[in-house]
């Protein structure tokens, strides 16, 4: 099935919505068309207002049969029932079809952390010292210090008072623009306000105009989310760490190091912008896995003889 087929009127009118009215992430939108494009794919010709339970439980059975793994799976059931959802809303369908189906279960899978010497060795590894390497260090260091998402850091802008969020040196915090455009102020480390004051010395040496975004291209555009990707990896890769990191990593270990510290979830919580406490509990296991590390390498009854 090819997801980069275009999408039907229905699809596009949907996406819009969401992008319009729900003011959904540009990263989320671009699952929510992969979702879709899937179900205008199964159903063919046939418009959402024709499919039945029993096509959507099809429709899930070949998704499973092509290995697509059940998060997956839930996810595309999410993106599809909130299409029935804004039909019904809009009086174009009497019934929602995906109600009561669920995605087939998968193994659940802890989301992976650095530890606290892995991100020291990553942020503090040397670099060239260029303009955009400059600008790559306050990134990765704003990203490990106040656990934002990709979309948010890439969303900053310079003005104080921005919609998209901004950096309050005075007061060391950082204001984001969050998942359905909540708003939240996340504590600044002096680490990344130094590296954040050194690229604002410098960024204006680039031809950024008019452009408001806080991190920039060597053009002077806005730096997106996949341009933050490439640099981390270039990033890693001179670093000499030896493992593979993504911009989430960032986030998880924020999360994970603070708890194992703290032990304080609603804290966590509060400063990851969790609607639900039960999105923050995962990291009570990796802080139960740590534990368990220590306890099998330092408890004189622990030790295999």
């Amino acid at each position: 099935m090819n997801d980069e087929a275009v999408l039907p009127d229905w699809a596009e009118a949907y996406l819009l919505w969401l992008a319009t009215q729900r003011r959904v992430a540009a990263h989320t939108l671009d699952g929510y068309r992969r979702d879709l494009a899937r179900l205008a794919g199964f159903a063919q010709a046939r418009a959402p207002q024709e499919l039945e339970a029993a096509d959507i439980r099809h429709f899930v059975a070949r998704l499973h049969g092509t290995g697509l793994g059940g998060h997956s799976i839930a996810r595309a059931l999410s993106a599809w029932r909130g299409l029935y959802r804004w039909l019904i809303r809009n009086r174009e369908a009497r019934q929602n079809p995906v109600d009561g189906i669920r995605a087939p279960k998968s193994l659940s899978l802890l989301p992976k952390a650095l530890s606290p010497e892995q991100v020291a060795a990553l942020l503090d590894a040397p670099s060239g010292g260029s303009l955009l390497e400059v600008r790559d260090r306050a990134m990765f260091e704003l990203f490990y210090s106040s656990g934002l998402r990709l979309s948010e850091l890439s969303g900053l802008d310079i003005a104080s008072g921005s919609h998209n969020g901004w950096v309050d040196f005075a007061a060391g915090m950082v204001t984001v623009c969050g998942k359905r455009a909540r708003m939240r102020t996340v504590p600044v480390g002096t680490q990344a306000l130094a590296a954040l004051r050194a690229w604002l010395a410098v960024r204006g040496q680039l031809p950024v105009g008019d452009e408001t975004a806080l991190f920039v291209t060597r053009n002077g555009g806005h730096m997106s989310a996949g341009a933050v990707r490439g640099r981390l990896t270039r990033w890693v890769k001179q670093s000499g760490l030896g493992v593979h990191v993504h911009p989430h990593m960032f986030r998880h270990s924020f999360a994970s190091h603070l708890l194992q510290s703290s032990g304080d979830l609603r804290a966590v919580q509060e400063l990851l912008g969790h609607a639900s406490i039960r999105s923050t509990q995962v990291y009570t296991h990796l802080d139960f896995q740590h534990l368990a590390k220590v306890y099998d390498a330092t408890h004189p009854r622990a030790r295999s003889k």
